[in-house]
């Protein structure tokens, strides 16, 4: 399989963990009153001490070097405080102050950020696959999130002013990183930027937090832990690798289409036609970026 097909089929897949992830957020808030400071805690700290845990026993060396480097070691605490931290934590507060649709939504301003970025860098125009597939995510997340009434998207003003920061965090979750994963792997990135955040947000958690969960909670907590979490971010952090930054964040925003269908299958949404549009569309931006990589590679 050649490295650029590999990386789309890697990014669609971290994508749809994070599908997966953002409905089992949803299904806590509603039913568990979850505080988002907690979920994204737990979420971080146990993730990324299971990675640190594998990398010890199969990237000892990589873990050990970035730490020994110091430039390294502060791009990597730049990125896990003005990347993945925001782009975890404020996207599961837009959750809980609206629903994964509109945050989702939110979020997806993040690839058109980055699209603007990478041709500013580049000093050129986006071509015209991109342009197209960068209309087709932003037609087909609108209509998923308004189900075709434009109007209709009433946000709280807590929930616009997160939901632009999580946009802001995917940003610079996709772009700060730079060569650190080609130095030490996606994983060894992951997993200490998870730990950082952990530590930092456990003294933002209330003192007081009285839950009562049952068996299906615990499932939806490790679902986000080991699915949402562990495999979606470092497959996705991989696809940037293989890929780069703009293409795979058009790719991963696959994101909303799997939320959709697994709304749909375990909390029971029903889909209307805006709803089919809507993932036509996104479908389509995802085979126009596969089709012009593959191009590329060959």
């Amino acid at each position: 399989m050649k490295p650029g097909f590999r990386g789309v089929i890697i990014t669609i897949i971290g994508a749809c963990g994070w599908g997966f992830s953002g409905a089992c957020g949803q299904y806590l808030f509603e039913n568990y009153n979850m505080n988002a400071y907690w979920l994204t805690t737990i979420r971080m700290m146990s993730a990324g001490i299971i990675l640190m845990i594998f990398n010890f026993f199969y990237e000892k060396e990589k873990s050990m070097n970035i730490l020994k480097n110091r430039k390294d070691l502060f791009r990597l605490i730049l990125f896990a405080i003005l990347g993945l931290l925001p782009a975890q934590l404020f996207y599961l507060l837009t959750i809980s102050y609206s629903n994964a649709g509109t945050a989702t939504v939110l979020q997806y301003i993040g690839p058109v950020m980055i699209m603007i970025y990478v041709c500013f860098n580049d000093r050129r125009s986006p071509t015209k696959c991109e342009f197209m597939a960068l209309l087709f995510v932003v037609l087909g997340t609108l209509m998923l999130a308004t189900r075709g009434d434009f109007g209709s998207l009433a946000l709280s003003p807590r929930a616009l002013f997160y939901g632009i920061l999580s946009a802001i965090g995917l940003f610079l979750y996709s772009v700060l990183p730079g060569d650190l994963m080609k130095k030490y792997g996606a994983k060894v990135v992951a997993g200490y930027g998870m730990v950082f955040d952990g530590v930092i947000l456990k003294g933002f958690m209330p003192e007081n937090i009285n839950l009562t969960l049952d068996i299906n909670a615990y499932l939806a907590i490790i679902g986000i832990v080991l699915v949402g979490t562990i495999g979606a971010f470092v497959l996705y952090l991989q696809g940037v690798l293989e890929i780069g930054a703009s293409k795979a964040s058009m790719i991963a925003s696959v994101e909303p289409v799997s939320a959709s269908l697994f709304a749909f299958l375990w909390l029971g949404t029903i889909f209307v036609k805006a709803d089919v549009i809507g993932i036509t569309f996104i479908i389509a931006a995802v085979l126009l970026v596969s089709s012009f990589n593959k191009n590329k590679g060959s």
